[in-house]
Parts: C-alpha cells; sequence; structure tokens
C-alpha cells in the first residue's frame, strides 16, 4: 500500500540519493554554484569524472534533482559505446524543441563545426535549464567535440550544462571524483564493525560502486564465517597487468594473519602471491607463499582449491624458464577443475595452455588451445576472456603479417575493453597497434614507443621497460641512445626474471647488435642459449616477436662467429617459415644476408643477394617500410609488359619481343603474386573463376574419419606427455600430429568440408600446365637466363605459384 502515499516515491528518491551521496560534498556545491550562476544569467558547464564505480550516475542524478527543485527545465541524457556517437546531442536538440534538421545533421558523418554550433545555439535557453549527460566520454570523440562549442553558448546564458565523464575533458570547470575515506563508506554501506568497514574500503579502493557490491555479498555469508578472509579473496582486481594494487595486498596480508582453515589459507596466500608479481623485490617471498600455498591445497584435498592454487602460483612464479612446467600445470588444472565443474578455472587452464605452447613455439597446437578457450568461453558468456581472444587473434595477425587485420581487431580489443572497464584496455591495445606500427612506421610515429617505454620504465622500476627501448631505439638508428640504455638496463636483465624478462633480454640483443657492443653480447648470449627454438613473446602472448635464435644469431654476429650466426638466423627462418611469421622471416633473411656477406666465403655473396631479395619481396608485399628503409633499393628489377599487342620481355642484359600467347597472361599473373598460388581455374578465367561442381573427394570420408580419430588420440598423448614432463614423447607425438594435419589440410577445404576434384578443375590443370609450359620453352630461345628462372620457380597444378628461386630478379615490373 505504501505506493498510494502521496509524494511517497519522491521522498523515497531524494533519501536514496542523500545516501548515495555521502562525502561528496565538495562535488554538491559545485553543483549549487553552478545552478546560482545559471540563475545569474551566467551559464556554465561542470565536468566531473572519476572511474567506473565512483558514483558518477548518482552524482549526475543529484544534479538533476537539484534542478527540478530550483525550477529549471532539466534534460538528461545517457551516452553509449553502441549509439551513433552525437546521438545525445540530437536528442537534446530534439526535447528542447530545436528544429529537427539540425537534430539530423549531427548524426551524419560530415557533420561541420557551423552544424555543432547550431545545435548549441537551440540547445541555450533564456530561461532556466539544465542539461545533464551522463558518461559523454563513451559516445567517443565525435560526441566530447560539441561541448566546447556548447560551453562558449551558454556562458551568457541562463543554461547550466553536467557532465559525468572517465577522464577530464578540457572543458568548463572539472572535478576529479576520487574514492571515498573509510569513514564515509562505511556509513554507506551500513558496515560498523571496523575490521570489515577497513577490509571493504581496501578491497573496494574506496569507490561506492564496488563498496555497496561487496557489502550486498557479504549478507550473504553464514553465521562465523570470516568476513575479512572472504573480502580478500572476492575483490576485484583494480590493477593492470605489473601495477602494484597495494590496497588489496595489504588486505591479503591482513587476512593472511588470521585464523582459518588450511584450504582457506592455501587461496589467500595462493593470491597473495600472485599480486606480489607486480612487485619486482619480492620473487624470494612470491615463491616462498606460492609453495605453502601449493602444499597446504594439496593436503587439503580439493580439486577446485587445488586449480586455483595452482593458476595463482603460474601467475606467481611466471618465468621464461618454466614454459615446461606451465604446460604440465595447464594441464593439471584442466583435469581439476573439470573435475570440481569449476568452468572458470578450466578456462584459466586452457589459456594458460595456449601461452605455453606459443612460448615454446608450437604454434599450431597453440591456435587450437585458444580456439577450444574461445568455444568456452563463447559458451558462457564471458566478456573478459572474449577480449582476451581477440587481442590473440590481433597478435597471431601481426605475427603473420595481416597488419590491417590486426589492426581492425585492436579496435574491437578498445572497444569491448572499455565497455566492460577492463584494467588493460590501453596498454593491451597499445602493444597491439606498436607492434604493426614497428613493422609498417612511418618511423617518427613507431619514435613515439620510446617514450611510452621509458614512461612505464619510471612507473614501474624493475620490470626492465628500459631494455624494450633499447631495442625500440637499435631499431630506429637511434643507435648512441640504444647502447646508452644497453649500459643501463643490462644488469638488470642478467639477474631478472618475470613474465616480460625474454622480451626485454631480445630487446638488448638488438641494441648490443647496433652498437657492435661484444661484452654485452657474449653476457646476453648465455642468458639466452637455454632459450634456443623458442619464439619470444610478451606476457600472455599479447605480443610475439621473432625466433629467439634471431637475438642468438644478431649476438654472435658482433662477435665475429659467422658460421654460427649462419645456421642461428637459418633456423629463424625455418622455425618463422614453419609456423607463417613472414614479417619474422624477413627480418632473418635480412641479417642472414649480411652474416654471408660478412662471412664471404665461396657463393655466399650470390646467397646474400638471394636472400635480400626474398626479404624485400615479403616487405613489399606485407607493407614493412621500417624494414624496407633499412634494404638497400632492389636492383636488377626485370620487366614483362604488353607493347603494341606483343609483350616485352628485359630480363638484364637479355631482352625479347614475344608474340601474344595465352601462356603470357598466365606468367603475367603469377608474377604479380610472387609466393601466392593462384587455382589453375582462375588463370584460365582470368581472374577468381567459377568453381564448378566437383565429382568426388580427394580423400574419402572413411580415410578422413581414421585421421581424425588418430588426431584425437594424438591430442590425448600429447596432453599426457606435458603433464609428465616428457619433451621427446611430445616432439615424436608432435612430428606425427604435424604431419597428419598436413595431410588433412591438402583433403580439406573450407569449413572442414573434403576438397574434391571436378573434371573442369582437373582439365584447368593439364591446359595451365602444358600452356605455361610451351610459354616457358619459347621464352628459352630468346632469353635462355630468365627461362632458366622461370623454369625453376614456376610450380604448376590444381594451383599454380611463382615461388622466385635463385638466379632471379630483385623484382617484376608486370
Amino acid at each position: 500500500m505504501w505506493c498510494a502515499l502521496p509524494g511517497y516515491a519522491a521522498v523515497l528518491a531524494v533519501y536514496i540519493s542523500v545516501v548515495r551521496l555521502i562525502g561528496r560534498d565538495r562535488e554538491l556545491a559545485a553543483l549549487r554554484l553552478l545552478l546560482d550562476r545559471a540563475v545569474a544569467g551566467t551559464g556554465g558547464v561542470l565536468v566531473m569524472y572519476g572511474p567506473p564505480g565512483a558514483g558518477m550516475t548518482a552524482l549526475a542524478d543529484a544534479a538533476a534533482g537539484q534542478g527540478r527543485r530550483r525550477g529549471f527545465a532539466v534534460a538528461r541524457v545517457a551516452a553509449g559505446p553502441a549509439a551513433p556517437a552525437r546521438l545525445v546531442w540530437a536528442q537534446l536538440v530534439r526535447a528542447a524543441g530545436g528544429p529537427a534538421e539540425v537534430a539530423r545533421r549531427l548524426l551524419e558523418e560530415d557533420a561541420e563545426p557551423l552544424d555543432l554550433d547550431r545545435a548549441a545555439e537551440a540547445l541555450v535557453s533564456a530561461g532556466p535549464r539544465l542539461i545533464v549527460v551522463d558518461d559523454l566520454d563513451r559516445g567517443g570523440s565525435a560526441a566530447v567535440q560539441v561541448l566546447p562549442v556548447l560551453a562558449a553558448r551558454v556562458a551568457g546564458s541562463a543554461t547550466a550544462v553536467v557532465v559525468t565523464a572517465s577522464a577530464a575533458l578540457g572543458t568548463g570547470s572539472e572535478i576529479r571524483v576520487g574514492p571515498l575515506g573509510e569513514e564515509d563508506l562505511g556509513v554507506l554501506v551500513g558496515e560498523d564493525r571496523p575490521e570489515v568497514r577497513r577490509a571493504l574500503w581496501l578491497a573496494s579502493g574506496g569507490l561506492p560502486g564496488p563498496g555497496l557490491s561487496l557489502a550486498a555479498r557479504l549478507s550473504d555469508l553464514s553465521a562465523g564465517t570470516d568476513a575479512v578472509v572472504q573480502l580478500a579473496l572476492r575483490a576485484p582486481p583494480r590493477a593492470a597487468f605489473l601495477e602494484v594494487d597495494s590496497p588489496l595486498i595489504r588486505l591479503l596480508e591482513t587476512a593472511a594473519g588470521r585464523e582459518m582453515e588450511d584450504s582457506l589459507r592455501a587461496r589467500v596466500l595462493a593470491r597473495l602471491a600472485r599480486e606480489l608479481l607486480a612487485d619486482p623485490g619480492a620473487a624470494t617471498r612470491r615463491r616462498d607463499l606460492a609453495d605453502e600455498a601449493l602444499a597446504l591445497a594439496r593436503g587439503a584435498g580439493e580439486p577446485a582449491v587445488l586449480a586455483e592454487v595452482l593458476d595463482a602460483r603460474l601467475h606467481a612464479l611466471w618465468d621464461p624458464a618454466a614454459a615446461g612446467d606451465r604446460l604440465a600445470a595447464a594441464s593439471e588444472i584442466i583435469d581439476l577443475a573439470r573435475a570440481a565443474g569449476e568452468d572458470a578455472q578450466e578456462r584459466s587452464g586452457m589459456f594458460w595452455r595456449f601461452i605455453a605452447l606459443m612460448e615454446l613455439g608450437r604454434v599450431s597446437e597453440a591456435e587450437s588451445a585458444l580456439a577450444a578457450f574461445e568455444r568456452a568461453a563463447r559458451l558462457a558468456g564471458d566478456a573478459e576472456a572474449m577480449v582476451m581472444v581477440t587481442a590473440r587473434h590481433a597478435m597471431l595477425a601481426t605475427l603473420r603479417g595481416r597488419f590491417g587485420d590486426a589492426l581492425r581487431l585492436a579496435e574491437q580489443v578498445e572497444e569491448a575493453g572499455n565497455r566492460i572497464g577492463l584494467a588493460d584496455t590501453p596498454a593491451l591495445v597499445g602493444t597491439l597497434r606498436g607492434m604493426v606500427l614497428n613493422e609498417r612506421g612511418p618511423l617518427e610515429k613507431a619514435a613515439g614507443a620510446v617514450d611510452l617505454l621509458l614512461d612505464a620504465a619510471r612507473h614501474h622500476p624493475g620490470h626492465l621497460y628500459e631494455a624494450t627501448a633499447a631495442g625500440v631505439l637499435a631499431a630506429l638508428g637511434r643507435t648512441p641512445e640504444a647502447a646508452a640504455e644497453l649500459q643501463r638496463a643490462l644488469p638488470w636483465v642478467l639477474r631478472g626474471s618475470g613474465p616480460r624478462w625474454l622480451v626485454a633480454a631480445a630487446g638488448l640483443a638488438l641494441a648490443a647488435g647496433a652498437a657492435g657492443d661484444r661484452e654485452a653480447a657474449e653476457a646476453l648470449y648465455e642468458a639466452l642459449a637455454p632459450y634456443r627454438g623458442r619464439l619470444v613473446i610478451q606476457g600472455g602472448a599479447n605480443a610475439v616477436l621473432c625466433p629467439v635464435s634471431y637475438y642468438l644469431g644478431l649476438l654472435t654476429a658482433v662477435l665475429g662467429r659467422w658460421d654460427e650466426a649462419i645456421t642461428l638466423f637459418s633456423e629463424a627462418v625455418s622455425l618463422a617459415g614453419e609456423i607463417g611469421a613472414l614479417p619474422a622471416a624477413a627480418h632473418a633473411r635480412t641479417s642472414l644476408a649480411d652474416a654471408l656477406a660478412a662471412r664471404s666465403g665461396p657463393g655466399d655473396q650470390g646467397a646474400a643477394e638471394e636472400q635480400r631479395r626474398q626479404a624485400r619481396s615479403i616487405a613489399e608485399r606485407l607493407g614493412m617500410g621500417v624494414l624496407l628503409a633499412s634494404l638497400p633499393p632492389g636492383a636488377n628489377l626485370w620487366r614483362l609488359r604488353r607493347d603494341d599487342g606483343d609483350w616485352l620481355l628485359e630480363a638484364g642484359a637479355e631482352h625479347a619481343r614475344l608474340r601474344d600467347a595465352r601462356g603470357l597472361h598466365y606468367l603475367r599473373a603469377l608474377l604479380a603474386a610472387p609466393g601466392r598460388d593462384i587455382p589453375a581455374l582462375d588463370l584460365v578465367a582470368g581472374g577468381a573463376g567459377v568453381h564448378p561442381q566437383a565429382a568426388g573427394p580427394v580423400l574419402d570420408e572413411q580415410a578422413r574419419s581414421a585421421y581424425r580419430r588418430r588426431l584425437a588420440d594424438l591430442a590425448e598423448e600429447l596432453a599426457a606427455a606435458d603433464r609428465a614432463g616428457d619433451p621427446s614423447r611430445s616432439e615424436r607425438l608432435q612430428a606425427e600430429q604435424q604431419a597428419l594435419l598436413a595431410e588433412l589440410r591438402r583433403a580439406t577445404g573450407l569449413a572442414g568440408r573434403a576438397k574434391e576434384v571436378s573434371p573442369e578443375a582437373e582439365r584447368a590443370r593439364v591446359n595451365v600446365t602444358r600452356t605455361l609450359r610451351a610459354t616457358l620453352d619459347r621464352i628459352s630461345q630468346a632469353a635462355p637466363r630468365a627461362a632458366a628462372h622461370l623454369q625453376a620457380s614456376i610450380r604448376t597444378g590444381g594451383a599454380c605459384r611463382y615461388e622466385p628461386g635463385p638466379g632471379g630478379p630483385g623484382g617484376w615490373d608486370v
């Protein structure tokens, strides 16, 4: 019956607003001052900004409430990332009775400054008007750019504008809304027990939103449950990766000093060890805590607890030397979590498996592990996990040289991460974009990464960002600066560890190579040698660089050990080729060419020129502007062009005029796309041909099923070998797995469907092969050197390819 009481709802709303705004006297005073100024005819803009959970929406509600009570005409809207950028302003214009055309123009991409000014004019009122926009920056920069235009219009009016945002916008009066004090938070949540009140304050960071949420969860605890311990285990992480969350660490330390059963103590100690990863000086303490937690968890005999502790231990003791152990532990986490029915913990084990496989260079298995993690995350509706998945797909796109895809995926990471308030989003997106920038350039933009890294080093000492900066400086040709950072960071890296260590050591290897520092090269070689055959990955594989062999090759080159350097660079080329890492292959081929030229043995100069040619070919196809800028200009360009109905072939000293024929059209298409398969049907069609219905599969269903059963058995055997820490058995099983996968890929089309052979495709294969061979025979009569190169480089079949072999040009002009 309460809803029928006159005015009760309004009174209740005011009461709730007052309760939620405990500790916000400064903000309320600023609101009152803004309204006073508007009444006096000197309106303005007030921006209140702060982190999610600081109570921005409550402040927006309070502003609207104050305005109504004082007789203002109030319009309140909220921005969102899914809506058109300036929709909030168009809504306000319509609500104010402004022209429909003005509102419409705001929503168009080509809206000009004059359109924004017309909209601002429509929002200004002669009488008291209050405009409240919540979360303005969620609408993006296009939404924010209206605000300064409106600020100029309201200055001499009775219109007041209140905006909330996550960061300062640089317009009007601005107030940062920070955390509440411990006492105020206690009053807000109704908690008067001093130790629980303090635990809530530490767990929430003093933010009202998380504080209220955590307090509500405490009400569900059974009698006798220690609220402090539960808060230590339930407190959401707020710091980004490798940032120290001091309040959470203090809470965990407080909880660790209280009496509790072994399973709870194991969880508290494990989480404390995990959070201390951000403290580079706590390595010994982390290990002691992780060891004690693991012993307690194994003794407790609870699979879910043991899985949680193993996961935290992997974070706490994250070090490149333990990649094999991480792979075994990930398999154990998955098994334990499945036994306990802990889906979230199982997903964590899946992700650890992906990271470890990437570190070990087992990329095809890692991609399968990522796909399994993605399926599980999608089924669970795990938004944070889906951001992680998208970021790793962006990393893999960069690894393969699909830079456009990588940037598109990075945008998705930014949008989704910001939407769910993921603390790591800016750093993650910056890394993804930075990796593309380092390859594509321009160099002046890539140089900005140095400042960001050195700034990170100042704010996160001990995490070796200076070493990464040294590598970037070396790549930019700023050798003296790279050498200086090398000398500063080398002692820290040589005695360091942690998830950034391998990236840091690789950065210093680049700097040592550029500076020719023999002493540093010797020390770094000894440090990196145990990881030969692996990939250099950053953190949770959000960035992957070149194979370790590449950096070892740079160091041996500094030392003048040319035979060893050539072997190492060749290994790097091979591994990069196996995993489809074209940018890494281009870098390794470039360095291999330099090493061959420096050794200058029989045939080395020719081999060096061929490696440079292939590196340049890759770099040109991918748009690797930074590498191209460091390579000597392409030489020995050959041409195949039309001329008055005939074709002109210019290959060095050889020149030939050839009559038009179908084979020359096929040849031109292949030369224009070196290294790429073109179906014979497409060559016949002069483009993407019509691919007819096939007659039958390459492999019948019985054979494909047998292959798949063996692959499933191999996956189980590999997991068992990983758990047992048996690398030799893993290697044998992996070789068999790769062979079977290659055969299945050969016989499998899109979406796993069996490849089929049609009569038309077979006729195209035969005709194109015969035609190309006849064309090359004609060329051999007029240009034998060019024909020899083409005959060694043209591959024919159902799909044809120009794979440049030795003795060819630096490139083709077709």
